[in-house]
C-alpha cells in the first residue's frame, strides 16, 4: 500500500461521514417540514386591519336610532328597530359589494305572539340579519359570531322613550360588523356567520329562532360567539380595565343525555363539553396571536342569574360562549337617561371605550378565522390506558386533504388549560408513553398544513377491546 492509499482511507472514511450527516440534517429537515408551523402570520394582519375608527363611526350610527326596542318603530327610515336592522342589512351588503357578493346576506325572522312573554307588549315580527361568507370546502360547517340588535330602558315593556343601547348592544353590533368586512377579505374553509339577533331583551326570541332555523337547515355548528357589551372598560365597583375580558362558557351540553351523565361520574369531563372547549380555544389564540390582552374563563353559562343569546344554541346541543368586559356599569345598562344624586344613568356614547371594543373585536375575529382555516375537528375520539403506565387515544381514520396531523393534549385535572401536547401525523391511534391515565384529561384537535387547528375533542368513550 502506497502513501497516497494510505490517505485515501481516512478521506473515503471523512466522505462517508459527510455523506451520513448529510442524509440525516435532510432527514431531519424533511421531518421538521412534516408538522406545520405554530402560527398563521394572516391572524395578526386580521388584528392589524380591525379599525377603531370604524367601529366608532358604527357604534354612534346604531345609538342614534334612538331606540332599538325590539317592539318600537318599524315604518321610520330615522328612529327604531326596524331601521337599525335594515342598515345592518345595507352595511353587510356594501361589503358583499366590496368582495364581490362574498356574503349571502338575508333576513330570519319569526312572529312573536303577545301571550309568548311577559315582556311582549304586543305581536310582532323577530327579525335577525345573517350575512353568510361561504367556506370553500365544509360550506355546510359552521362558526358565527353575534351581536344583538336590540336596546331597552328602565322598562323593558316601554318601546317609545329613548334607549340608545351604545355599549348593550351597538358595540357587540358594531364589532361583528367589522369582523365581517375584516375577514371579506379571506377566503375559509369553514363558512363564517356575521348575525344581528333580535329580541335578546324580550326572552332571547331572535337566539332561539336561529338556533332553530340553524337545526332545521341541518348546519354544522363549530361554535357561536356572542357579543354582548364589549364597550366599557370603567366598572360600577371603580375598577378600570382595558385589557381584561370575559368568556362564559357551561361546562357540559343542557341536551346530554342520562347515560352520559353517568359516564363522566367514572371517566371525569366536568368541564370539557363543548362549549368549554370552545372557550379555551378562544383563549388559547388570544394567548398566541394577542398576548397584552387577558381572557378570563369563567366556567358558569353566563353571569350570575342571568342569560344571553348564546344560550338558546346551547339549548339545542350547538357550542356557544359569551364573550364580554369584565367590568359592568350597571348604572350604564338597562337605564333610562336621567341624573340622580349626581349619578349619570343610561347606556349613551360617552361611556363607551372605542379601543377596547376593537381589542374584543379583533379576539373575535382570530378566534372565528382559526376555526374556519383548521380542518374539522376529529370524529369518534376515544381513550383507553386502565391500569397501565400509558395512555391510548383513538379517533376515526379520514383521508381529509386538509389534515396535517393532530395534537393530542394532555393537562392536569385542575388545570383550565390544555398544557402540553404531542404531535404526531398519518395515524388515527397513539399511545403516550408514561403519561397515566389517571391523572390527567386528554383530548384530540386536528391540525391543519397551515398551523391552524380545530377545537379540541374530549373522548367520550373508552376504546374498545380487540378481539
Amino acid at each position: 500500500m502506497n502513501v497516497q492509499e494510505e490517505l485515501d482511507i481516512p478521506m473515503k472514511n471523512v466522505l462517508k461521514t459527510l455523506c451520513l450527516a448529510g442524509f440525516l440534517i435532510a432527514f431531519q429537515n424533511a421531518s421538521a417540514q412534516e408538522a406545520p408551523p405554530q402560527i398563521d402570520t394572516r391572524i395578526y394582519d386580521i388584528i392589524n386591519n380591525t379599525s377603531v375608527d370604524r367601529i366608532e363611526t358604527d357604534i354612534r350610527r346604531l345609538a342614534n336610532f334612538g331606540t332599538r326596542n325590539t317592539f318600537s318603530d318599524t315604518v321610520s327610515e330615522t328612529r327604531g328597530i326596524g331601521a337599525a336592522r335594515r342598515w345592518i342589512k345595507a352595511e353587510f351588503e356594501k361589503i358583499s359589494a366590496e368582495c364581490g357578493g362574498c356574503l349571502e346576506v338575508f333576513y330570519q325572522k319569526d312572529f312573536v305572539e303577545k301571550t309568548e312573554g311577559s315582556r311582549v307588549p304586543h305581536s310582532a315580527w323577530i327579525v335577525n340579519v345573517v350575512a353568510v361568507l361561504r367556506g370553500t370546502d365544509y360550506p355546510n360547517s359552521y362558526v358565527m359570531m353575534s351581536g344583538d340588535i336590540d336596546s331597552r330602558a328602565s322598562n323593558t315593556m316601554n318601546f317609545e322613550i329613548d334607549a340608545p343601547g351604545a355599549n348593550d348592544n351597538a358595540s357587540g353590533m358594531a364589532g361583528t360588523i367589522e369582523a365581517a368586512r375584516v375577514m371579506s377579505k379571506y377566503k375559509f374553509k369553514h363558512s363564517v356567520a356575521f348575525v344581528g339577533l333580535s329580541g335578546e331583551e324580550q326572552g332571547l326570541f331572535g337566539g332561539k329562532g336561529l338556533a332553530k332555523f340553524a337545526q332545521d337547515n341541518k348546519w354544522q355548528m363549530i361554535g357561536i360567539l356572542n357579543n354582548d357589551m364589549i364597550g366599557n372598560i370603567e366598572g360600577v365597583d371603580g375598577v378600570i380595565d382595558n385589557r381584561t375580558f370575559r368568556i362564559f362558557s357551561e361546562p357540559t351540553p343542557a341536551n346530554e343525555t342520562d347515560r352520559q351523565r353517568g359516564a363522566r361520574r367514572f371517566a371525569g369531563g366536568e368541564v370539557d363539553g363543548i362549549s368549554r372547549q370552545l372557550a379555551r380555544y378562544i383563549h388559547g389564540q388570544v394567548k398566541t396571536y394577542m398576548p397584552e390582552m387577558n381572557p378570563m374563563m369563567i366556567y358558569r353559562l353566563d353571569r350570575f342569574g342571568r342569560g344571553g343569546h348564546h344560550r338558546p344554541f346551547n339549548d339545542l346541543g350547538f357550542a356557544g360562549v359569551r364573550i364580554m368586559e369584565a367590568h359592568e356599569n350597571y348604572t350604564q345598562q338597562h337605564q333610562d337617561i336621567r341624573e340622580e344624586n349626581g349619578i349619570k344613568y343610561g347606556d349613551v356614547i360617552e361611556a363607551v371605550n372605542f379601543p377596547y371594543a376593537k381589542k374584543l373585536t379583533a379576539v373575535n375575529a382570530i378566534s372565528l378565522a382559526g376555526l374556519a382555516w383548521a380542518p374539522p375537528a376529529p370524529k369518534d375520539v376515544r381513550i383507553g390506558g386502565a391500569v397501565r403506565p400509558s395512555t391510548t387515544l383513538q379517533w376515526a381514520e379520514t383521508d381529509d386533504p386538509n389534515i396535517a396531523g393532530y395534537k393530542l393534549y394532555w393537562r392536569l385535572t385542575t388545570s383550565p388549560t390544555w398544557d402540553n401536547f404531542q404531535y404526531v401525523s398519518g395515524v388515527n391511534e397513539h399511545t403516550l408513553e408514561g403519561i397515566v391515565i389517571d391523572n390527567y384529561y386528554f383530548g384530540v384537535a386536528a391540525v391543519g398544513k397551515d398551523g391552524n387547528e380545530s377545537a379540541v375533542v374530549f373522548p367520550a368513550q373508552q376504546i374498545r377491546r380487540r378481539r
